[in-house]
């Protein structure tokens, strides 16, 4: 009786081990990895590798909210997390650095193959110098990895631009709702629990994806979702969704600043109800070339002396400036001097007494290193910007006082004081985004007459703090006035650029998925 017992407890130990062996076995393997930039063609300004900040395994996972240790995501599945790469919009990327960070991606995905699923995390509007495509062209080389039976999860910015090739090769696509981008780790926790949805109940990739392309081109200061009519627009994405059949869709507004056959408007939505799929994907496109002629700027525009004249003359502070046509948000070079050299121009600026104005920015790490050397309270000489980009203006001369340095072991930054501007000087290029980024300074935004910012629309800090607010339509590498860029390989007719267009086909086209 007693070796019967043991037998039984030992037998048990087996079927114990065995099962969670087995249940070990069926974990989901999922991997992440996506490289994202938006990247101006019309800029002189290359990206390169030292650009792009790279993360890998748990930093990687960490910095996804949902993903973090104990969330319910993070313990749905195993993750083996490749790498993420992420750079500061800028200039196309260089062949040799859009290689590097491919191939090293794709070595990572090679170590802990196979896999179940993958979370494609892209901006969308990646270009690379000789390359058109390059998130078309990634993908495909992931699933070469990969391989064609994992899932994979795509989330893109809405200014990304999804091709027919980058539409094939993933399963699941979702994209921002808001721009600005409130919504960005909303809408990847959407692309990473619909992918664990599918794997969880055995469905799998969707069985359609209908694919529009609209031929409307407009930047992001056009088109964001704070107004009309994109406010209404995007509002009619989540109810479409919400339709039997259907699990997600998407608006894409596309890259305005780059030159490929690629930049235009998408519509995609995916489901299993070919026709629920079908006719959100056309009501969608629809609704969107219906309202293209409403499509304005965000904010009032004007020259960029307009709206000097009124911000100098106005009562309501701060007065908000976007200096629109070199903003480094956008791919902007960053150091085009033409704004502030036009600033400090103007009498009112010139005396200590007259309004106070605030510019961000001016990368220069030479004349940052000359402020550090005169230190702060003394005068300093020099000249800055204009180093990338000096098709407008040469470098700018800045003569004042050293009022800040902030040493950063990445990107130092120094004010000087110029009769009643205080000019930024960064080491590297960067947008201001924060009341903090000023206030480290000891400069005080909310209480400065004016405000000058590169950037588009305002992000949502600064648009709370702005008591009125201009875009001025200033030139750079990405130039409000798209009739004036230089296209020459986008398709064609697009609105607005041609005008009187016929309307297009915006019947639904369905994508077949990679091995059909």
């Amino acid at each position: 009786m007693k070796k019967l017992l043991i037998n039984a407890f030992i037998f048990g130990i087996i079927i114990f081990l065995s099962l969670s062996c087995a249940k070990t076995e069926k974990r989901l393997r999922i991997a992440i990895a996506g490289i994202r930039i938006e990247s101006s063609t019309f800029s002189p300004a290359l990206t390169t590798e030292e650009a792009f900040r790279i993360r890998a395994e748990e930093e990687l996972l960490s910095s996804y909210p949902f993903l973090q240790k104990g969330m319910p995501l993070r313990e749905k599945a195993e993750w083996l997390p490749a790498f993420t790469a992420n750079a500061t919009p800028g200039g196309a990327v260089t062949r040799e650095t859009y290689e590097s960070l491919v191939n090293k991606t794709l070595e990572m995905l090679k170590e802990n193959a196979p896999y179940d699923a993958l979370f494609f995390d892209i901006h969308g509007a990646m270009s690379v110098v000789g390359l058109d495509d390059p998130e078309g062209d990634f993908i495909i080389r992931v699933r070469e990895v990969i391989g064609n039976d994992a899932i994979i999860s795509t989330c893109m910015d809405l200014h990304g631009n999804v091709s027919e090739r980058l539409a094939e090769n993933t399963d699941l696509m979702t994209c921002y709702r808001t721009a600005p981008r409130e919504d960005a780790m909303e809408s990847k926790e959407r692309a990473v629990a619909n992918l664990i949805e599918r794997l969880e109940n055995g469905k799998g990739r969707p069985k359609y994806k209908a694919w529009i392309p609209v031929p409307i081109l407009l930047p992001g200061e056009q088109t964001s979702t704070r107004v009309e009519p994109a406010k209404s627009l995007y509002a009619a994405v989540a109810p479409a969704t919400e339709q039997e059949g259907v699990i997600d869709a998407g608006i894409w507004i596309g890259y305005a600043w780059a030159d490929e056959p690629r930049n235009h408007a998408v519509v995609m939505v995916t489901g299993d109800d070919k026709e629920a799929v079908g006719n959100a994907a056309e009501s969608l496109a629809q609704h969107f070339w219906n309202v293209r002629h409403d499509f304005d700027f965000v904010a009032p525009v004007g020259t960029l002396e307009e709206c000097l004249e009124k911000a100098a003359n106005s009562d309501k502070k701060p007065f908000f400036i976007s200096d629109t046509g070199d903003n480094p948000t956008a791919g902007g070079a960053g150091d085009v001097t033409w704004t502030i050299a036009k600033i400090l121009e103007r009498d009112e600026f010139k005396s200590s007494s007259g309004p106070s104005l605030i510019y961000a920015s001016i990368p220069d790490k030479e004349f940052v290193q000359k402020a550090k050397e005169a230190e702060v309270g003394n005068q300093v000489n020099g000249v800055a910007g204009a180093r990338v980009d000096h098709r407008f203006a040469p470098p700018v001369k800045l003569s004042g006082t050293v009022t800040s340095i902030y040493e950063h072991p990445e990107n130092s930054e120094v004010v000087v004081k110029i009769g009643s501007v205080s000019v930024i000087v960064t080491e590297v290029r960067k947008g201001f985004h924060k009341e903090n980024e000023f206030t480290k300074h000891g400069l005080d935004a909310r209480n400065s007459d004016i405000v000058v910012v590169k950037i588009g629309y305002l992000e949502p800090e600064l648009y709370e703090m702005q008591a009125d607010w201009l875009m001025a339509l200033t030139v750079g590498g990405v130039d409000q006035s798209l009739a004036g860029l230089p296209y020459k390989r986008i398709l064609r007719p697009m609105h607005p650029l041609d005008k009187d267009m016929p309307d297009p086909d915006l019947s639904a086209r369905f994508i077949p998925f990679v091995g059909d």
